[in-house]
């Protein structure tokens, strides 16, 4: 089932000139050697390693017959590695062609993989967007591109061919590079955080488009220092890869359930041993139908997580797959949409995804009548009302508009911005203080930061993560702490505003309307 995933469906291809035919795997398993090919069989053609050679990529190829177990012999295979096999046969006519690949490795022995691929006819000749297979990040591979674009639409680039960095920086992070988008980053702030790990006065760098957005949080942070700052606290620290395991029944997905409740400890290490950053601290069952819906929930340190979770799951869900010995698990699969990866979900919102952080502040009376120009039970008022109405429309999020302020922290700090549609759940709540002053409070359930890897590094991001002294290591708190008072300090400028009537008049003032 695992090795299936070796093969790269659709690479079954016709090699020019009658040259023989072709194909591709890719190891998304686990790094390994290949000591020795005995044969591959597609249909009813058997291609002894004789008549194989092996593509490495970059100019480099092997005969298959080259390889053994002794050193200097095998082949390494690590993760992410693409080996293209290049059969000395006949060509073949269109069709579906079962296949056959009889190979070994250092570690798991003899393997024999079966799959199925397709021939098919050429497609018409369509324009390709230019690439370099030597460095697709030099400056002829990018201007190569620039030009494709310009002639292709009949347009000239200017600002978008502009940029101060090296674009080999951007390996990993953007294929296809040409240019840049520059979006305007403005400062509010400095916001007075006092969290466990943002302590101090902060700039707070924020990207956006959009007309009063920086205007209304530095109002919010404004009101906010005036009463002392915001306290933040992070309450959860979980990231998540959810796989699936089918069965024959109901009962069998059961059992399996208690199995894996019964034999954590044995998967704890099998699942750690892939990244000495990840660390697996439970896993979640839900049984539905004939399914077993595993939700691993790990701590990721600095990084984000998605991917490191998602390698270490597959490493955890080999080793459940070779050692349960219970009913067939018929089907497996390493995502089930369970993760709710890059979507908004209840069970993010109730069980945590990415850092769970709170943001709290009292607002005293006299300076938010002075200031917002509203009385605390306006807007407590006015925040029951809106309560209704984010239950009515079915909402992730009871308040103003916290995806504003997480968007333009997340642009300018090299976030994944799509990771917004599940850090944009909040819950709101407001009350009047027997003082008189106003409480306000906001739990961001499922915020999903990083300080480490990702677009993190990369030239503009960078420098506006040290403008909040949020890089090295251990410094993933400290900017989600940010995060949440930056947030709290638009739900309090904005629901101020909606309750004042300023809202129409400040976007004249400062926005597009003007």
């Amino acid at each position: 089932m695992l090795l299936k995933l070796l093969y790269t469906r659709g690479s079954l291809h016709n090699l020019p000139d009658g040259q023989g035919i072709a194909f591709s795997i890719k190891n998304r398993l686990d790094t390994v050697k290949i000591t020795g090919l005995r044969q591959v069989q597609v249909g009813d053609t058997v291609v002894p390693a004789a008549q194989v050679t092996l593509d490495l990529g970059g100019g480099e190829t092997r005969p298959a017959a080259s390889l053994g177990p002794a050193d200097g012999q095998a082949l390494e295979l690590p993760v992410g590695r693409s080996l293209t096999f290049m059969l000395a046969t006949a060509a073949l006519p269109e069709g579906i062609y079962p296949m056959q690949v009889w190979f070994s490795t250092d570690v798991l022995g003899d393997l024999h993989v079966e799959v199925e691929d397709t021939i098919v006819g050429a497609t018409a000749s369509r324009p390709r967007i230019p690439r370099s297979d030597d460095d697709d990040y030099s400056e002829a591979a990018i201007q190569a591109r620039q030009r494709f674009a310009e002639e292709f639409t009949q347009q000239h680039f200017k600002h978008l061919k502009s940029y101060s960095f090296d674009a080999h920086d951007l390996q990993g992070n953007c294929e296809h590079f040409m240019g840049v988008a520059q979006v305007p980053v403005g400062l509010a702030g400095p916001l007075t955080v006092n969290g466990e790990h943002a302590q101090g006065d902060f700039l707070i760098p924020m990207a956006t488009t959009e007309g009063t957005l920086v205007a209304s949080y530095n109002r919010g942070m404004q009101v906010l220092n005036l009463c002392g700052g915001v306290k933040c606290t992070v309450i959860g620290d979980a990231m998540q890869r959810a796989p699936v395991f089918v069965f024959s029944d109901a009962r069998g997905a059961r059992d399996f359930g208690k199995w894996v409740a019964d034999n954590l400890e044995r998967i704890r290490p099998e699942a750690e041993s892939t990244s000495r950053i990840a660390k697996l601290q439970y896993i979640d069952t839900y049984l539905a139908n004939k399914f077993a819906y595993l939700r691993f929930n790990f701590s990721t340190g600095d990084a984000a997580g998605q991917n490191m979770v998602g390698r270490a799951t597959f490493a955890a869900c080999s080793w459940i797959l070779a050692n349960y010995g219970g009913p067939k698990v018929e089907h497996f699969y390493l995502e089930s949409n369970f993760a709710t990866d890059k979507k908004a979900s209840q069970i993010n919102v109730m069980r945590t995804r990415g850092k769970r952080v709170t943001a709290e502040a009292v607002i005293k009376r006299d300076i938010l009548q002075q200031r917002m120009r509203v009385t605390p039970e306006q807007l407590a008022y006015h925040g029951q009302v809106s309560n209704v109405g984010a239950f009515l429309s079915g909402a992730n999020n009871n308040g103003a508009h916290s995806a504003n302020g997480i968007t333009a922290l997340f642009i300018a700090t090299g976030q994944d911005v799509a990771n917004v549609s599940e850090s944009s759940a909040g819950v709101l709540y407001s009350e009047v203080t027997k003082e008189g002053d106003l409480y306000i409070n906001i739990t961001i359930p499922s915020l999903i930061v990083a300080t480490h890897g990702g677009g993190t590094g990369l030239a503009t991001q960078n420098e506006c993560l040290r403008l909040l002294g949020c890089t090295g290591r251990g410094t993933v708190y400290k900017f989600a702490e940010i995060v949440a008072g930056v947030v709290l300090a638009g739900e309090l400028s904005l629901g101020a505003a909606i309750s004042s009537s300023d809202w129409v008049s400040s976007h004249e003032q400062y926005g597009r309307n003007r």
